[in-house]
């Protein structure tokens, strides 16, 4: 197993543990971070059958009275009326302040139990326990949480630091191809920001056969990062690589398209636009879009520029007339920029023509 400490600046500090096969000892290690009190798992449709028996055991054998909530599996769960269910069925297991709430499952499940835990009785602590992927890389790390509302996606949120994550990364074994892909876009994209070997496992090797390195690679850059800025006022911006018109993508298709595929298509955007304007090498901007594709991700849109601009202005990254955004200079290295929301459409544009 390893294991490594996130401290921010905020005084925030929990330890992100990867192995193999460590879901059954997540009791014990919980009971090293939190005294055993009542603790509430939070799971889906699709994770339940799976695992939810196998943790509740673990924590029980370690002395926690657990209970558990299960909710339809997919993005439609990450909503406001969810999130009142989820506030309920805290009431229901009578938790309080010095409780605990455990998400075990993918990106929405932490969301909405880091987004629950955090606003029940003014906060009470919650755990990570994320089996796929795309939540080990990225969403379980870091405190952000949030539900969607009808005008776009994570509008409704708040930073909510877990008291540790657990990744087992046997659990990934159970994933689809499709859901394989979403996580590899994330892991893609942190290799883009700041860690060109891990590029290289994508670009070269067999991710599948890799999972516990590439996890351990996407936690280390994006745990440096949160360090640094917990709140996103700076340089935790970076991360939003291919997010301005992901979360675009994501609305237009009313969450058709997974956020994974998504955030690809915004980095084939981003990286087609930062070529047409001379940021970054054609040679680089091909090895990007290739190795997206060589790892079953889409790099082109099925929505106009302007339709995606016009989404995007909503997005929680606008300011009143300007956003920023992510654009690659090399593999290993991006650049933040801040443009007017006017000009979000020639951007967009740029990047849906093939420049490469």
């Amino acid at each position: 197993m390893h294991k490594q400490i996130l401290t921010t600046p905020l005084g925030d500090t929990y330890p992100i543990m990867t192995g193999s096969g460590i879901l059954d000892s997540i009791g014990e290690m919980l009971a090293e971070i939190v005294k055993p009190c009542r603790a509430m798992i939070l799971t889906d449709s699709n994770v339940a059958p799976l695992y939810l028996e196998r943790a509740a055991k673990s924590l029980e054998k370690a002395g926690f009275t657990v209970t558990s909530k299960t909710v339809p599996a997919g993005e439609e769960s990450k909503s406001m009326g969810t999130l009142a269910e989820v506030l309920e069925a805290f009431c229901e297991a009578h938790l309080t302040r010095t409780d605990l709430a455990v998400a075990l499952g993918g990106g929405v499940i932490g969301d909405l139990t880091g987004f629950a835990s955090g606003c029940y009785l003014r906060g009470i602590r919650f755990a990570q326990i994320p089996t796929t992927l795309l939540a080990a890389v990225d969403a379980s790390v870091g405190g952000k949480t949030a539900v969607n509302l009808e005008h776009g996606k994570n509008l409704a949120g708040m930073f909510h630091q877990p008291v540790a994550v657990i990744c087992d990364t046997k659990t990934m074994k159970t994933l689809t191809p499709h859901e394989l892909a979403d996580g590899a876009a994330e892991a893609i994209k942190t290799g883009i920001l700041g860690d060109p070997d891990l590029f290289a496992v994508f670009e070269t090797g067999n991710a599948a056969e890799q999972l516990q390195e590439i996890v351990m690679r996407s936690v280390a850059y994006k745990a440096k990062i949160v360090s640094e800025d917990p709140n996103e006022h700076g340089v935790r911006k970076l991360l939003n690589l291919g997010h301005t018109p992901a979360h675009a993508i994501e609305l237009l298709s009313d969450f058709g398209i997974s956020h994974g595929h998504a955030v690809a298509m915004g980095m084939g955007i981003m990286t087609r636009a930062a070529a047409k304007r001379g940021l970054l090498s054609d040679a680089d901007a091909k090895r990007i879009l290739d190795t997206l594709t060589r790892n079953s991700l889409p790099v082109d849109a099925p929505y106009s520029a302007a339709d995606m601009a016009r989404i995007a202005a909503l997005d929680k990254k606008a300011a009143a007339n300007d956003i920023t955004v992510i654009l690659p200079e090399k593999i290993g290295n991006c650049r933040m920029e801040k443009i007017p929301l006017s000009a979000l459409e020639a951007l967009f544009a740029d990047g849906t023509e093939e420049t490469v």
